[in-house]
Formats: structure tokens, sequence, C-alpha cells
């Protein structure tokens, strides 16, 4: 039974529009004990999140439809939503304007894809649902 826990860390809701991105975060999060959700654009993120309730949402700045500032805006919003922690994983490098407006609007954590490991990424998953779920 504990092994089984371990296997379950967590549900996590992965937001990206990129397939191989999706695909190399989905692999690493699924090998290290998570249940992965995907969507592919903010309007997705937002009925998966409220059909789902992950524990943690990863969520891509850039994308079509919906983007993902107007998602975090919306999901921070709703009742069901609103206390989901959500990382901000984007390429659009660290700029002061992006990490302030996504903290502001309610987002945990602002990381560079490009400047984060799927090992750092992992960590810092494991780090906000413990620290979460307290």
């Amino acid at each position: 039974m504990e092994n089984e826990q371990e296997l379950n860390k967590g549900k996590v809701l992965l937001v990206d529009d990129d397939p191989l991105i999706i695909r190399m975060y989905e692999y690493r999060l699924r090998h290290d004990g998570y249940k992965v959700f995907l969507a592919f654009d903010g309007e997705k993120a937002i009925i998966e999140a409220k059909k789902e309730a992950p524990n943690i949402i990863l969520l891509d700045l850039m994308m079509p439809k919906m983007n993902g500032v107007e998602a975090l805006k919306f999901l921070k919003k709703e009742h069901d939503t609103k206390n989901i922690p959500v990382i901000i994983l984007t390429n659009l490098g660290d700029d002061p304007s992006y990490i302030n407006l996504t903290k502001e609007l309610g987002a945990t954590e602002y990381l560079v894809k490009a400047e984060t490991s799927l090992k750092q990424l992992t960590k810092k998953v494991d780090e906000i649902i413990y620290k979460h779920k307290k």
C-alpha cells in the first residue's frame, strides 16, 4: 500500500501548446509518480482544472485561444480553482514585468523553461505540493 501512495504523488495539469515540451515534461512527471493531465491552450486548461482538480498547474504563457495570463486570471477568480498552486513555465525569459504580473495574479512560481532542468522542475513541483497539502 505504501508503494502505491509513492506512485501517486498527486495530479499535475500541464498546459503548453508545444507537443515536444508536453511530451518531455509529461514523461518526467509520470516517471516521478504524478498523474498528468494535458491542455494545449488556456481554455482547455480551465476546463481540465475544473474537471480534474489538480494539485498543481504548470502553465505556459504564450498559447493560442487564451494565453497563460488570461487563463491565470480566470483560474484565480473561480471558487473551485483559486487555491490550486500555479507554476508559470515559459520561454519569455525572466522579464521582471512578466514575473511581477503573474505573481500579482496569484502564480506561486515563475520558471524559465530554458533555465530549468526536468529535475529542478519536478523538485519544485514536489516542494509546492508538499507545502500546499500541509
